[in-house]
């Protein structure tokens, strides 16, 4: 029994599974020190045909008893497991146990018929070659014979066959035929032949029976109404008078070709006779007279030899006959043959016995070929099962840079940081909804592969550098692990602090955010009362009237007064009004820093950015240390019993900034600057000359020097850098012992004596 070795990556405690025995027994810990319990097929770069053997429920998700029962039923079939513990794809048949000689059997079917020179391993390359191979000669041991596999003579018969009936595909996705297809066909066949044989007791008008047979199904609705209403007029004589058109509905269809037609239709064929008798001459001429008129020539004469009058009971037998013409065709039409009705007669029982023949062969090889495939599956788990389980059971490759673990997706190159670490999101919504929980910054990416093929989404955690650089709408460079390049563009960032330094300015970037938010509100508002207020004051200038009419009309009401603020006058108060309170506003300030000395401002500056970083920084330094990456995971559909806490190392590996390579060396000179002084030499200038810079410059020190010119002047004066009769005339308010050079006061004189 190998002893287990637990590890620590990353903080998290996790079996060491080097090898396969200790596989046989990392399997048998309890489910609660797994790492997963269940995970996804999609998102997971192994060989598909490896994750659909594992699922053995189908449902789309690996579980913990799936992994066990995997690595029981390898482990009974292999002696030697130095190929799992490689993970290679290729079976030494030496390796195999006892319970597997029905494995090696079919390896060495395999192995003869691809005719290879080594007849003691078999690679899972050489399997699905010969695999392919004898699907692609119709031998796939489900007993299904596509027509192509068969002989020449044989392939229309099975082609009709094919057409005949639902299709049935083999293995290879053709379709074809088998014993319970061809049993059909031999029932099938008898039933339309059998029903075949009693057309001439049911076509009894010969070769024209069936075109009669319609036209008689043609008049039908015409013929059965009037024999029913002879039917009503016998029983009751006066009825007749009932079936014919009232004197208003008459004139009130003269004029109305259509309603004369409507009205028409309603009237009898012909007059009913009680004795359940038509006269061909009797027809009225309503709407159905000429397909009367036709079928009395065309049918009822030739079939029943009277061309004077046709009778209830000739009638009946007539449509009775028609109907069951009809009904005969319709059963052949409708049947699953009717297609080679024509060919059934040329069918031999000997193509039929054929046909069966080549399916039950196929069907006896159905135990070799599925110990092919179990063959391929013992090959998948050998190359698989250890890399799986240490993807699962345990998880150390998302913790070490030179190894890939299996759902990871690829590279992402974006804002000169390369992001190593990315999962498959098939929906975003609820994928972003739980790792907003946590405290890792994530980017949803939409890879766009070069190919064409359908782009797919991924989550990159981000975990060094600044997440303000990253914005929706930016384009990167994505990697998947195949190295295949391809186009990649953000979706979506869950935003969180990255490092603590950003952690402690996020509140000053908010700030500012804030403030150059409400400045552009503030500027939006206020270009639109400006463009308001002037259309206001040209729509009163315009509407104004004249002088010279103001004069000549008679006194007019005294104008309501004008809004307050209003017209270009208003305007230009409320500027003023501003720009004074702005001026005060910065004159009171200027006044309070005049008054502090540059200690209390680089103390009160400290104060205050200790006041707002600290709590932020505390804040973010939790967050740091709370970052865990099984969220990623949990919302592409795994389950994960443990934490996966994101360290600072874990941090700097997946979030990562190359350096310059070693033999590089960097020239700080700026390109840039002599290509624009020879630009600036060809090109005119548009901005000011150096005597209006020097002149702006200037200006700009004259204003801010006489901010503090009193303190200035103190200073010299206190340090007698002026001269006396200087200070007095920049400073008259100080009185003569503050200046340089003045004499002491004198004492007091002493008081009198009393």
């Amino acid at each position: 029994m190998a002893q287990l070795v637990y590890r620590r990556y990353g903080g998290s405690l996790q079996v060491d599974i080097p090898d396969f025995n200790t596989l046989t027994e990392a399997v048998r810990i309890p489910a609660t020190q797994w790492m997963a319990l269940a995970c996804p097929l999609e998102g997971i770069a192994c060989d598909p045909r490896f994750l659909t053997l594992m699922d053995s429920d189908g449902n789309q998700r690996i579980r913990v008893e799936e992994l066990r029962a995997a690595v029981d039923w390898t482990a009974a079939r292999l002696t030697d497991r130095k190929g799992a513990d490689a993970g290679s794809d290729v079976l030494e048949l030496a390796a195999l146990s006892d319970t597997a000689n029905n494995l090696r059997g079919a390896a060495e079917l395999v192995l003869r018929t691809l005719q290879a020179p080594d007849t003691t391993r078999l690679s899972l390359e050489q399997l699905r070659t010969s695999d392919k191979a004898l699907r692609d000669a119709g031998t796939n041991g489900d007993g299904i014979i596509a027509p192509t596999s068969l002989p020449e003579r044989l392939r229309p018969l099975a082609q009709a066959i094919i057409t005949a009936f639902p299709a049935v595909t083999n293995r290879a996705g053709l379709a074809g035929v088998d014993v319970a297809l061809v049993k059909r066909f031999r029932e099938e066949r008898a039933a339309l032949l059998a029903h075949l044989a009693g057309r001439d007791a049911v076509f009894t008008w010969g070769a024209a029976s069936l075109e009669q047979a319609k036209r008689v199904h043609d008049v039908a609705p015409l013929l059965d109404g009037y024999f029913a209403q002879c039917r009503l007029v016998a029983a009751q004589p006066e009825a007749a008078a009932s079936m014919r058109l009232r004197a208003e509905r008459v004139e009130g269809a003269l004029g109305d070709p259509g309603a004369m037609g409507k009205a028409a239709g309603e009237l009898p064929i012909a007059p009913p006779d009680a004795s359940g008798v038509l006269v061909w001459a009797r027809l009225f001429r309503g709407a159905g007279y000429e397909r009367l008129e036709s079928f009395h020539q065309e049918v009822a004469t030739p079939l029943l030899g009277d061309g004077v009058k046709l009778t209830d009971t000739a009638w009946k037998d007539l449509s009775a006959k028609a109907e069951a013409i009809l009904a005969w065709q319709a059963t052949r039409d409708g049947h699953a043959l009717h297609a080679v009705v024509d060919t059934l007669g040329a069918v031999s029982d000997e193509e039929l016995d054929a046909l069966e023949s080549a399916s039950r062969e196929d069907l006896s090889l159905k135990g070799t070929l599925d110990v092919i495939a179990e063959l391929e599956r013992l090959v998948l788990y050998q190359r698989w099962l250890l890399v799986f389980a240490n993807n699962f059971i345990s998880m150390p490759s998302l913790y070490l840079p030179k190894r890939r673990a299996l759902m990871e997706r690829g590279t992402l190159i974006l804002a000169g940081r390369k992001y190593t670490l990315s999962v498959l999101v098939k929906d975003r919504a609820g994928h972003s909804a739980l790792t907003g929980q946590g405290t890792t910054c994530i980017l949803y990416v939409k890879v766009l592969p070069k190919d064409g093929a359908e782009g797919y989404e991924v989550a990159v955690p981000v975990t060094a550098g600044r997440s303000t650089e990253l914005v929706v709408g930016k384009r990167g460079v994505f990697y998947d692990v195949d190295g295949v390049e391809s186009d990649a563009i953000v979706t979506q960032v869950v935003r969180q602090p990255v490092s603590l330094w950003e952690s402690m300015t996020m509140p000053f970037m908010r700030i500012g955010a804030f403030i150059s938010g409400k400045v552009e509100a503030l500027a939006a508002s206020g270009e639109k009362d400006f463009d308001s207020t002037l259309e206001r004051g040209y729509t009163q200038t315009v509407t104004a009237p004249p002088v010279g009419a103001a004069k000549a009309g008679p006194p007019a009401a005294a104008p309501a007064a004008a809004p307050a603020g209003g017209g270009l006058a208003g305007m230009l108060a409320a500027g003023g009004i501003a720009f004074a309170a702005l001026g005060s506003s910065l004159a009171f300030i200027l006044t309070q820093v005049k008054s502090l000395t540059l200690v209390d401002v680089i103390t009160a500056a400290t104060i205050l950015a200790i006041v707002v970083m600290a709590p932020a920084g505390l804040l973010g330094w939790l967050k740091l240390r709370r970052r865990n990456l099984a969220l990623l995971l949990e919302g592409s559909g795994w389950a994960l019993n443990d934490r996966l806490m994101l360290t600072r190392g874990v941090a700097t590996l997946i979030t990562r900034r190359p350096k310059l390579p070693k033999n590089a060396r960097v020239d700080h000179a700026d390109l840039v600057r002599g290509a624009l002084r020879h630009t600036q030499d060809d090109d005119e200038s548009d901005g000011m000359s150096a005597g209006a810079r020097i002149g702006l410059t200037l200006l700009v020190l004259f204003i801010l020097l006489w901010q503090v010119r009193v303190p200035i002047t103190e200073w010299l004066c206190t340090h007698q850098w002026l001269s006396g009769d200087s200070c007095r005339v920049f400073l008259p308010q100080l009185v003569p012992s503050e200046l340089p050079g003045a004499p002491a006061p004198a004492a007091p004189a002493p008081a009198p004596a009393k």
